[in-house]
């Protein structure tokens, strides 16, 4: 008796499997015909889309697959410090660096060394003293420097060139460049606090930034240069997010670095706040892509946390309302969410100076013990 019923219900399965795959092949073939009967042009268009469906499908997958990778490494939340910039804001350079150690706690600091700042006047001496000093708080602090070094470093005019250099041809100024960069180098190897270089900061990007020279020769010998320099601190090279494309190309640094802007001004075409609309697996795919082709990782080394003023507007006398156009605490509540959901775990935050500022000027300590939470957080991953 068992066996017959079990005959009876392979043969009902059997006919209700005959029944689906007629039904599916019957809506293929009206699929098909439907395509068919389409006009060349509905037809190209249809093969467009169907192609971006699959791409779409593959870098959703790729990222998906990165982000499960990661999922069980520590975060390291890091920031960069210009203490220039914190002047310019009207706040103290070394209480705010002191206040990153020590209050907001970040153990990643990305420091800039300026060729304008270091050596003003050519065959003039190089004036460390104040880098020396931050290197030394942030030994102190038992945090880690990421060094930026070359022509191009954070915060504008992005191509740090000193007077003297800048009316000579390339023929000059490049072996001077070449020469401040191995004093840089020389001078700092060997600190303790030292973790990696950052080596010219999103050097292909054209379109921000007072520079001339985008040579990717220029990129290579540099790269080259410093590791005959030193060959035991990892170097990064990074790229701006409005630069598309894969690192398949030289030189192949230990490390990629990306930038993540999400609200800025724009100031070309629609003279308005503009929102760049990728997800945030969109940066995983990148991560995720990169590792499969180099086998290294991909770190956010700058992401943005501090407001993008409109043209013909200082940060020092903009407004509240003005700065929370593109930066306020629920949009900072949001960048760390957002960058977590990526699957990147080093990730180094852009507007500190301003944080503080906010803090001890404007007597607002929201945005400051925002992102003091969310390193408390990170800090706690790692131990």
């Amino acid at each position: 008796m068992g066996n017959l019923k079990t005959r009876k219900k392979k043969i009902k399965s059997s006919t209700l499997g005959r029944k689906h795959k007629a039904l599916l092949f019957r809506i293929l073939g009206k699929i098909w015909l439907w395509i068919t009967s389409r006009s060349w042009w509905q037809k190209i268009l249809l093969v467009i889309m169907a192609f971006l469906l699959l791409l779409i499908g593959v870098m959703y997958s790729i990222a998906q697959w990165y982000i499960f990778s990661q999922r069980n490494k520590p975060y390291q939340f890091g920031v960069t410090f210009i203490p220039s910039y914190a002047e310019y804001l009207g706040v103290d350079p070394d209480e705010t660096l002191n206040a990153i150690l020590n209050d907001l706690g970040a153990k990643r600091v990305r420091l800039a060394s300026y060729w304008d700042k270091i050596q003003p006047t050519q065959n003039g001496p190089y004036d460390f003293r104040e880098l020396d000093k931050d290197f030394s708080m942030i030994q102190a602090a038992g945090a880690k420097v990421t060094l930026a070094i070359g022509l191009r470093q954070p915060r504008w005019p992005e191509c740090h060139m000193p007077d003297w250099a800048m009316s000579q041809p390339k023929s000059v100024w490049y072996p001077e460049l070449k020469q401040f960069m191995q004093a840089v180098v020389e001078h700092y190897k060997n600190q303790p606090a030292l973790i990696s270089y950052q080596l010219e900061n999103e050097y292909l990007l054209k379109v921000f930034g007072k520079c001339t020279d985008f040579s990717r020769d220029r990129l290579i010998d540099e790269f080259n240069f410093v590791k005959s320099l030193d060959s035991n601190h990892p170097i990064i090279v990074s790229r701006s997010n409005n630069w598309v494309g894969l690192p398949i190309g030289q030189p192949r640094p230990d490390e990629f670095g990306i930038s993540v802007y999400k609200r800025v001004w724009d100031r070309t075409i629609t003279k308005r706040y503009v929102e760049y609309p990728y997800p945030a697996w969109y940066y995983g795919f990148y991560a995720g892509a990169g590792k499969l082709l180099t086998g290294k990782d991909l770190m956010i080394h700058e992401l943005q946390a501090e407001p993008w003023m409109p043209d013909g507007i200082e940060m020092p006398k903009s407004t509240t309302a003005e700065q929370y156009q593109s930066m306020s605490p629920q949009r900072l509540k949001d960048r760390f969410e957002y960058a977590r959901a990526t699957g990147m775990h080093t990730i180094d935050f852009w507007g500190v100076e301003w944080w503080y500022w906010r803090k001890v000027h404007f007597n607002d300590p929201e945005i400051w013990n925002i992102a003091k939470t969310e390193f408390d957080k990170a800090n706690s991953s790692t131990r």
